[in-house]
């Protein structure tokens, strides 16, 4: 007979190496409860301590198969979705095999897709609906986790909602902290999420290549529309060898792979979804002792300027122009640094954050 479960976590468009779903994952455990996941990608990759079932990527048409069919496999108490398909689906088998749901929403879905290409059209309009549709259900779950004060649902129709902001776990970061204080040969800049032109893919590689000296590690999947710009562009001699692309990672390779790195970077454009958010990696950057070279969106300019741990640059090339300024004066990047950790000592607790989530379905398991 197979082992108890408390908790799946399901998704149908998430890698089990995404980097919430292990800090999510890690939180239940430290709680003591049993925990399988079931999404893409190499099992291997998945949260350490819990069961981890895979399967491979698929089309629209598969994933929303996905959607439907993988809440009947859960075994567990409780099941928590993490994308609007999935919650779709985990909402139906909550109901119908009297399980608790927790639907974890951390992205404001609707917004979002206007930054994506494919999302035009009959598929862009089929996908807006799911993600509407998606967003008024998860008010019904009996808890509704958002990464962010401003994402929805929100008001009196979410009737358990409660903030997971995206902060930092500690023991991903701790190679890069460790390397602080170790001389590299080579002055590196990083970059840990999704590659895509539209968080900053282009800019970043424009930016270090009008910089002499500097390279660049990129950690995460490349957007398909993204692929063959990127292939062609690494192969011009302003930048061949000094951009490393390391694909995904789980979260601890990932920052094992940038591990000496002195700068993060955060070129983001101003999109609808990125205006009102604080991306996860700029909280990664700090709580790792990078110094931090972002555009000025709202909400990161304001951390920036709290924090003192970087620097607001308009484009590319305001972003070199400091990588320069950085190689010509390395105590004023050091200085930038140190903030940065010092801040990020006194304000970043990932653990607690996390820690409130396996408090409340611990809760629900105990009704």
């Amino acid at each position: 007979m197979a082992d108890p479960v408390d908790v799946t976590v399901v998704t149908s468009g998430h890698d089990v190496a995404d980097a919430r779903l292990h800090r999510e994952v890690a939180a239940l455990r430290r709680a003591g409860l049993r925990v399988e996941v079931l999404g893409l990608g190499d099992a291997a990759a998945g949260p350490p301590g819990a069961a981890t079932r895979t399967t491979r990527r698929r089309g629209p048409l598969g994933r929303a198969v996905l959607a439907v069919t993988l809440p009947w496999r859960a075994r567990g108490r409780v099941l928590l979705s993490l994308d609007p398909d999935s919650a779709l689906g985990c909402w139906a088998a909550a109901r119908l095999r009297r399980r608790r749901w927790v639907c974890d929403v951390h992205e404001d879905y609707p917004s979002l897709l206007r930054d994506r290409p494919w999302a035009t059209g009959v598929a862009g309009r089929l996908a807006g609906a799911v993600a509407r549709t998606a967003t008024a259900v998860a008010a019904r779950a009996d808890v509704t986790v958002v990464a962010d004060d401003h994402l929805p649902p929100t008001g009196p129709s979410a009737r358990r909602r409660l903030v997971v902001r995206n902060l930092p776990d500690p023991d991903a970061l701790r190679p890069v902290r460790a390397a602080r204080g170790v001389k590299d040969a080579a002055l590196r800049a990083a970059y840990v999420g999704d590659l895509r032109t539209s968080r900053g893919l282009r800019a970043m590689i424009e930016a270090v290549a009008a910089a002499p000296g500097w390279q660049l590690d990129l950690v995460g999947p490349v957007a398909a529309a993204d692929e063959d710009w990127l292939a062609e562009r690494l192969s011009s001699p302003d930048v061949a060898g000094r951009v490393r692309v390391h694909g995904r990672l789980d979260p601890v390779r990932s920052w094992q792979a940038v591990a000496g790195a002195a700068v993060g970077l955060a070129l983001l454009e101003d999109t609808p979804a990125f205006r009102a958010a604080v991306p996860t990696k700029v909280y990664e950057y700090l709580a790792a002792g990078l110094a931090v070279l972002a555009t000025p969106l709202p909400r990161v300019a304001a951390l920036l300027d709290a924090s003192g741990g970087g620097v607001l640059v308009a484009d590319a090339a305001a972003a070199a122009a400091v990588l320069r300024d950085w190689s010509a004066d390395p105590a004023a990047l050091a200085v930038v640094r140190d903030r940065a950790a010092a801040w990020a000592d006194e304000h970043l607790d990932g653990a607690a954050e996390t820690d409130r989530l396996a408090t409340a379905v611990s809760t629900l398991l105990s009704r």
